[in-house]
């Protein structure tokens, strides 16, 4: 089960992890809706490419620059997040929707919990899989832990002293 646009839903995603180790280009891709690691994507690139359903996921030290020019041909791009300190992710999924455009589902995997997820939501993420020990219903509550936000975002572009009127007079920047 993960999160995505705020419902609870099934996963009929199959998130490649390779043995450690193991060479990208060795790697087996089953076949079916499969999330690979980029440096298998990068390795067998020229078999995986005419894929209808693959997605691509990104490490915490790996740059989403890598799938310039290549990230219309993924359905899902996740960004793993190895630990619950690692921000890392967050500027990955930034720099994916602002500067590379991407707009199809951007996935949060790994030690995903719900004090992030309102966070994650602002920088792009739309779709999240919780860490499997914490109830998903739970991390759900986190996407509206706060009904507003001061900063611009991904997801709301205008702060918010330039969205409130102050004494019935709109802003001049609205």
């Amino acid at each position: 089960m993960i999160i995505k646009n705020k419902i609870i839903i099934d996963d009929d995603w199959l998130i490649l992890r390779p043995a450690e180790g193991e060479e990208p280009e060795r790697v087996v891709v089953p076949a079916g809706k499969v999330i690979v690691p980029l440096k298998v994507w990068q390795a067998q690139r020229n078999e995986l490419k005419s894929r209808a359903e693959l997605g691509v996921w990104l490490a915490s030290h790996e740059r989403p620059e890598e799938l310039k020019g290549e990230i219309e041909m993924f359905s899902v791009i996740a960004v793993d997040f190895p630990k619950f300190a690692d921000g890392r992710g967050y500027s990955i999924a930034y720099n994916l929707r602002a500067r590379l455009g991407y707009a199809g589902e951007l996935r949060a995997v790994g030690d995903v919990l719900r004090d992030q997820m309102f966070y994650m939501q602002r920088v792009g993420f739309d779709s999240f899989a919780p860490r499997p020990d914490k109830s998903i219903h739970d991390a759900l509550k986190g996407l509206s832990d706060f009904s507003d936000s001061y900063q611009a975002a991904i997801d709301q572009k205008i702060p918010l002293f330039r969205r409130v009127t102050r004494d019935g007079v709109a802003s001049a920047d609205q």
